[in-house]
């Protein structure tokens, strides 16, 4: 797959799994809306990682510099 993010993007996007995986420790979300966010958390670290985002593509969209 093209790699289609940026670092900053990357960067937010395990800021904000982080701060979901925190929140869930903390007992502050449970329930359904625990399970959702965990499952998002879980994307946004695996996007991060591979630095691509499969929604990106079918709008040719990407968050890298040119060059």
């Amino acid at each position: 797959m093209k790699k289609n993010m940026g670092t900053l993007d990357r960067i937010l996007r395990v800021i904000i799994a982080l701060a979901i995986g925190v929140l869930y420790y903390m007992g502050m979300i449970s329930g359904t809306v625990a399970i959702v966010l965990s499952v998002l958390a879980l994307v946004f670290l695996a996007t991060s990682l591979v630095s691509t985002c499969p929604l990106y593509l079918p709008f040719n969209i990407s968050t890298r510099p040119k060059g």
